[in-house]
């Protein structure tokens, strides 16, 4: 493990976010927010309804943002971000989940609790200057993001759909290599 439990997970939740936005888009719908829900089961006030859906879509691009963001400006998102927010920090254990920190209170909106919990999760990114965990898909028709949480730092794609897209245009690229050469 790199970072703690909470910290990889809403990075994870922010990640997915951000792949929403990516064609296909897959936060449209009431059915596509319970997707992400089910995912990612955050704990405090969820409304469930347009409103919470349409904020969760308005912090697509800031989280973008934030994630791909340079080390140092990363740290002025993440201060940004904490600054817009009424925070009231405290260590909480619920739903087999053990210690961790809840920087908002767990009634204030889904969207913010979301945004602070991806600005902490960026604070140990920036400390542990692993930034280079979270990037672009290599897949060069793709924008996605992919986040790295491997020991070896092997993950390039931002899904197993790319990932084997490229292997087999690879395969495909050394067979054709071979047959030309054979």
């Amino acid at each position: 493990m790199i970072f703690a439990d909470d910290t990889e997970e809403a990075l994870r939740a922010a990640v997915w976010l951000v792949n929403s936005a990516e064609e296909p888009e897959t936060l449209e719908t009431p059915a596509d927010h319970a997707a992400f829900l089910a995912e990612f089961p955050y704990s405090g006030r969820i409304d469930r309804d347009d409103a919470e859906l349409a904020a969760l879509r308005g912090i697509r691009s800031r989280l973008r943002s934030m994630l791909l963001a340079p080390r140092d400006e990363m740290a002025e998102h993440v201060n940004a971000a904490l600054a817009e927010s009424t925070l009231s920090p405290r260590l909480v254990r619920h739903d087999g989940v053990d210690w961790h920190l809840h920087a908002v209170a767990d009634e204030r909106p889904l969207a913010e609790r979301v945004q602070i919990e991806t600005a902490m999760a960026l604070i140990d990114v920036i400390r542990a200057d692993e930034g280079s965990r979270i990037s672009i898909c290599a897949d060069d028709t793709c924008h996605a993001l992919a986040l790295d949480l491997s020991r070896n730092r092997s993950k390039r794609y931002c899904s197993t759909t790319c990932t084997n897209r490229n292997a087999v245009a690879a395969y495909r690229s050394r067979r054709a290599r071979n047959d030309t050469h054979a």
